[in-house]
């Protein structure tokens, strides 16, 4: 807490405030007194959870069941003799390890990064000089100054303010801006009523101002929610979960056949160190020692292309979840839409225009009935373009290339239809007089001084601006409104709002020289000169995505805080079909079961609270569905740890949004969203395709070495050879795989069930079938150049066995290329990578059989072209038989 205990700081005077947090209005705090102050109170940040030790991360790889297994393995092998294949498996250990060490320690400096380039810097009053420093080292006392654009970095008591308005929505929900002001409210007021204060993690939209700090960090209003947050549960992916049953189904069933065997060739009076040897190479086989490895480097990688698809993934497993997504739960503004108001029609007394152009660029264009029109040969539409940007804060400015608004984006949307118009307006002490918008006058009016008279323009919600309207501008001349063009006006804001467009009136009154400046005496008998409907465009890009989720049977419901016309309006445009909009008050009225039949129609919802979000999760969860939500302000972070994977916006979202979240969308798009999708699934393909090459390869080498011993036959093979077998085949093959593209039909196909299996039932009998394959094969080697076990052909035998079974299984990588369609039809040169990777294991093998250090470590002798020639040959019968299988079946499938 520090030196200063929490007070009800808006209770407080602007001067009492100062003097309580012992600072300085015009000077601030010396570097001796922030020094001081940061020991106590510590850096202005909210706390996540702690990172565990790097030395944590790396002890962590080596607490696998199957990695426990294989250093029981090396121990057996060094005691037994055989150092070389204890030292060997032991190698394998440490860099499967070191392998996934690397690849999480990577993944979470890379998160790291982001975090401090994310940090946000501020102006600050410190020994007389405004500096700019990084808001974490913030302290009470701090004098901070704010303006238009600015986020607010620590909570401040106002102690000056000047037209300061500032959004709060992402912390009280509340989306119109709020208005500030330096007097003290009640102690019992609400905290989103609390005018003389500003909260952290909130964006001011218009005016400036100072502030002193009175809390920090978790002491914030944002850091008491953060707190709140991180009490929600989070558990493990459907990936990790059938993982670690996999691995642990296989370690259990190695040691209990391992050990079985062991025990009958005992029975069976075989050597005790024999038998060992045998139970010992049995172990070593079954377990695919590579696949945590493999599949964390997969995932890490995986990780680096979400990246480029705008998707930063914060957990390794993160990404295979939003893969296996079945309902994306989307806010609507910023994600669905560009958050780019845009001004679509004007309305005056002599006609109706339309306006071109989207978003913040000045491009575009007046037309009525089609045709173009200059907005100087129409006084009515005239007049609403000046009043609309005299009566306006925002700036229209270019940085980088593009066109950005700073202020409030309904103003700029203001702004950018008068340069449109070549209006352009610069305040510059023009205006000597303003009545601000706040929520409950719903206007705001700026009075002019023009020089030869006073002009009042005034803008506001149409029915409480049209109130106070006694004329209206038509053809240029202002003319007493009647009954029926009353009528007429409100008819005109309503079919614009049913269109889904945000309407603003626009008015203005020439005063009086001694005319009283009060609200009351200037904001009534006003001219109307006309109507704007404004709207947020969707992204260009939105539709198609939202078709390609569709087409992968993924249900997108909308669920935002905006209005249900506008949503609507929003939704089909984008081609959502909407046959039912449920409010937050509806909400609150309906019961679950209700709710339920609700979600399995083409629902939409509007004006919904936090926990409405989390009601709709649970209900959809409790049904099987694995749920991805957006979410981008504070109050949204409990829905977002609630889903399946939760979804922060990169932009405009709050750090306890992204720190609740799984994933950072770094550029707010709902695209972008389905592209990760898409990644996912596509690195999920890949992870059964390599855990199926890995499984299908390490059962030929249990079958054959199991069925050389139930032949009676000598060791088949030494566990030198097996992990040798297992680091060029597994390895490097195996991330290979990783690479693969995207498979045709990849979006056409439905979600994976939830408790799917990593392996079916019939992926497990292709296991089986290739596995025995490749066992048969290996024993004909074997036996062939056995000859009857003459004195000298063993290890000829074995040096063939060997070989044959390396290569078999590298020919064998090429049926998992792709889950279903044949090899020309994936593409021979689509993977390059495992090209190389199966060259270079080659190469290796080469050097096993060639060089005299890997011969007398692995127990080898050269081979002869001959040899060569059979393996190679029988080899083929590994690829062929499946991608003649695959050819039927894939050619079946395109005719019907």
């Amino acid at each position: 807490m520090g030196e200063f205990a929490v007070k009800p700081w808006h209770i407080y005077e602007p001067t009492d405030a100062i003097n309580e947090l012992r600072t300085d209005v015009s000077k601030g705090l010396d570097a001796v007194e922030v020094s001081h102050r940061l020991a106590s109170h510590g850096y202005n940040m909210l706390k996540e959870e702690p990172r565990d030790a790097w030395y944590a991360v790396l002890i962590r790889q080596f607490t696998n069941l199957l990695i426990f297994i294989l250093v029981v393995a090396a121990l057996l092998s060094f005691f037994i003799g055989e150092v070389v294949d204890a030292v060997t498996i032991m190698a394998i250990v440490v860099l499967n390890g070191l392998l996934g060490f690397a690849q999480e320690w990577r993944a979470e400096n890379e998160l790291e990064a982001l975090r401090k380039m994310l940090s946000p810097r501020c102006v600050v009053l410190r020994e007389g000089r405004l500096v700019e420093i990084d808001a974490k080292t913030l302290v009470p006392g701090d004098i901070v100054q704010v303006e238009t654009g600015n986020h607010i970095p620590a909570e401040l008591r106002i102690v000056e303010s000047l037209n300061l308005k500032m959004d709060e929505s992402s912390l009280t929900g509340e989306s119109e801006s709020v208005e500030k002001f330096t007097p003290p409210v009640a102690k019992d007021t609400p905290l989103a009523e609390r005018s003389c204060m500003a909260w952290m993690g909130t964006i001011v939209t218009n005016g400036r101002g100072r502030g002193v700090v009175v809390e920090t960090g978790m002491s914030t209003e944002i850091g008491r929610i953060a707190k709140l947050t991180q009490t929600v549960d989070t558990s493990e992916t459907t990936l990790q979960k059938q993982l670690s049953e996999l691995g642990a189904k296989l370690g259990y069933i190695a040691l209990a056949v391992s050990i079985a065997i062991g025990l009958a060739g005992i029975l069976l009076k075989k050597g005790v160190l024999e038998m060992v040897m045998q139970a010992v190479s049995l172990a070593v086989a079954a377990i695919p020692e590579g696949l945590p490895a493999v599949v964390t480097i997969t995932l890490a990688l995986g990780i680096r292309t979400m990246v480029k698809r705008n998707a930063l993934v914060r957990g390794l497993h993160a990404a295979e979840t939003l893969g296996a997504a079945s309902i994306i739960c989307t806010d609507k503004t910023g994600t669905l839409t560009k958050n780019e108001m845009t001004v679509k029609k004007v309305w005056t007394a002599s006609g109706e225009f339309d306006v071109t152009g989207i978003g913040y660029d000045p491009k575009g264009e007046f037309t009525a009935g089609g045709k173009r029109v200059s907005p100087k040969d129409h006084p009515d539409m005239l007049g609403v373009i000046e009043t609309s940007v005299k009566c306006n804060h925002a700036k229209l400015v270019m940085e980088d290339g593009e066109w950005l608004i700073i202020g409030e984006p309904t103003e700029g949307a203001l702004v950018v239809m008068g340069r449109k118009a070549e209006m352009t307006y610069e305040q510059n002490g023009k205006a000597f007089a303003e009545f601000s918008f706040n929520s409950q006058r719903k206007r705001m009016t700026i009075i002019e001084n023009t020089g030869t008279a006073k002009v009042a323009h005034v803008k506001g919600a149409p029915e409480v601006v049209l109130s106070q309207c006694v004329r209206i501008l038509r053809n240029g001349v202002e003319t007493e409104m009647t009954a029926a063009e009353r009528e007429k006006v409100q008819e005109a804001f309503t079919s614009m709002a049913r269109e889904g467009l945000r309407t603003l009136a626009f008015a203005r009154r020439t005063l009086d020289a001694g005319h009283p400046l009060k609200e009351n005496d200037v904001e009534r008998s006003l001219t109307l000169l006309g109507i704007v409907g404004i709207i947020d465009p969707p992204r260009e890009e939105v539709a198609g995505a939202i078709k390609l989720a569709e087409s992968a049977k993924i249900r997108t419901i909308v669920i935002t805080g905006d209005s249900p016309d506008t949503a609507r309006n929003i939704a089909e445009r984008i081609g959502l079909r909407v046959e039912t909009v449920l409010t937050g008050p509806m909400l609150e009225e309906i019961p679950d079961d209700e709710l339920e039949q609700k979600l399995k129609g083409e629902v939409l919802f509007a004006r919904t609270a936090p926990e409405h979000k989390m009601r709709i999760i649970k209900i959809l969860q409790r049904h099987g569905a694995i749920v991805a939500m957006t979410g981008d302000g504070v109050n949204d972070a409990p829905a977002l740890k609630q889903a399946n994977i939760g979804i922060a916006m990169g932009i405009r979202g709050t750090d306890v949004a992204k720190s609740a979240s799984d994933i950072i969308l770094l550029d707010d798009n709902y695209a972008s969203i389905v592209n990760a999708i898409e990644e996912g699934r596509r690195q999920y393909d890949n992870i059964q395709k390599f855990v199926r090459y890995l499984l299908s390869s390490n059962m030929a080498e249990v079958l054959a070495i199991f069925a050389c011993l139930m032949f009676g036959g000598e060791l088949l093979l030494f566990p030198a050879q097996i992990l040798w077998m297992n680091l060029v085949t597994d390895g490097m093959s195996a991330i290979a795989l990783g690479f693969e593209p995207l498979e045709k039909g990849t979006m056409s196909r439905p979600p994976r069930e939830v408790n799917a299996p990593i392996l079916s039932g019939k992926s497990l009998w292709n296991v089986l079938f290739l596995g025995s394959v490749m066992a048969g094969l290996t024993l004909f080697f074997f036996y062939y150049y056995l000859d009857g076990n003459p004195i000298g052909r063993f290890a000829h035998a074995n040096s063939v066995a060997f070989t044959a079974l390396v290569i078999l299984q590298l020919v064998n990588v090429f049926n998992f290329r792709a889950l279903h369609a044949p090899l020309p039809v994936v593409g021979i040169f689509s993977n390059p990578l495992l090209l190389l990777a199966v060259l270079f294991s080659i190469a290796l093998q080469l050097m096993a059989v060639y060089t005299p250090f890997l011969q007398n470590a692995l127990h080898t002798v050269p081979l002869s072209l001959y040899d060569w020639a059979g393996i190679l040959a029988l080899s083929s019968i590994i690829f062929l038989v499946p991608e003649f299988y695959k050819w039927f079946h894939w050619k079946g499938a395109v005719t019907r």
